[in-house]
């Protein structure tokens, strides 16, 4: 099979209406290695560095509930600030990638989002919507 693992996507493709973060970035954890008293942060397999999450609302009015978008970094990303009278904050997502996978409590497709950065979304000139770089289209898994 020509697609293995996860393929990457255009932010617009994903978010056409856009995305805001609710809540904070947040260390993922090992399950594999933590334990109830020691907690031990996730890495990513590719790169070695540290694996963080934060909450995510899409702007789509269809969407139902929030999920969790993982990042990748050395250390804690930086969350951008929201915009005077916004509750929650606006963002874009950079090198964003799609992992399909069979979610075993339900049987049912679920997707698991992944990038490499995230930056204060530009809300001038676009009615909130961002477009991407690259083609591709994917669903989020609710969180």
């Amino acid at each position: 099979m020509a697609v293995q693992g996860p393929f990457k996507v255009a932010f617009g493709d994903v978010f056409p209406y856009g995305a805001f973060i609710k809540g904070g970035v947040e260390p993922v954890r090992d399950f594999d290695r933590s334990t109830k008293e020691n907690f031990i942060q996730a890495r990513d397999k590719d790169t070695g560095e540290l694996v963080w999450a934060v909450e995510v609302l899409d702007a789509d009015p269809e969407s139902k509930g929030t999920f969790k978008v993982k990042l990748s970094a050395p250390v804690q990303p930086i969350m951008p600030e929201a915009p005077a009278g916004f509750p929650f904050v606006p963002v874009e997502f950079d090198g964003l990638s799609v992992t399909p996978y069979v979610n075993s409590g339900t049987g049912r497709l679920a997707y698991s989002l992944k990038a490499s950065a995230m930056r204060p979304a530009n809300l001038k000139g676009s009615g909130g919507r961002s477009a991407g770089k690259d083609g591709g289209a994917a669903a989020k898994d609710a969180a």
